[in-house]
């Protein structure tokens, strides 16, 4: 088994533990219904952490969704960490029931990373974007410079945790994972303005797998 498949390890295998220690602790003190509890909380929280492997696939400037969830805006903003100009903005939701592990929309190489502490209101509120604990990916393409992009993982209400596996530095290849954001949160995506949007608010996206947008050659 590779790095990070199947399930987020060591934080399921933790829970796991934990779980059936307490549910064994549970059982001798209070008896089989009381120890279905942390039974089932258990199964909730692997059910979290699992990481599922996909096959991206992708044409020439295609931009894939880098988490699971629903888009709840897309807006056009001045985009001030990497872009630095005008930039169009796609935020997608990911409840406690989605996957939450990160992958890269496009292949590239990470050349902003930067994390930010801040609040913990709910992720599907617009301020999250700029509130929020969050933190930074700017990704270029090695091979068509003109063609970059930023994510942002930001923590929500639940959601107390950012977990980056990559540095600055890294190249990664078209949605290979590079983080995850623990219970319930939000990932923006920014596109340079005139690049393509390929998906509308409400739509559900599967990350490494819908094809979002589509970037410009500058």
């Amino acid at each position: 088994m590779k790095k990070h498949d199947l399930f987020i390890l060591p934080d399921a295998l933790l829970f796991a533990i934990v779980g059936i220690a307490v549910s064994f602790i549970v059982y001798y003190s209070l008896g089989l219904t009381a120890s279905l509890l942390p039974i089932i909380l258990t199964l909730f929280v692997l059910l979290f952490f699992r990481n599922p492997p996909r096959k991206a696939i992708a044409g020439p400037g295609d931009v894939l969704s880098p988490a699971d969830g629903r888009v709840v805006s897309i807006d056009e903003v001045e985009e001030t960490e990497y872009i630095n100009g005008p930039a169009i903005k796609i935020s997608i939701f990911l409840s406690l029931a989605d996957v939450h592990v990160n992958r890269s929309p496009i292949a590239g190489k990470v050349e902003y990373l930067k994390y930010k502490p801040g609040k913990f209101f709910p992720a599907f509120k617009g301020h999250a974007s700029h509130l929020n604990e969050r933190n930074y990916l700017g990704i270029r393409n090695e091979e068509n410079p003109g063609q970059y992009l930023l994510v942002v993982q930001i923590t929500g209400f639940i959601a107390r945790r950012i977990a980056c596996w990559s540095k600055k530095g890294d190249v990664l290849t078209l949605g290979q994972r590079f983080g995850v954001i623990k219970f319930g949160s939000r990932t923006d995506v920014y596109l340079p303005k005139g690049c393509e949007v390929l998906t509308k608010k409400g739509h559900r996206v599967k990350g490494g797998v819908t094809v979002i947008g589509r970037l410009c050659n500058e």
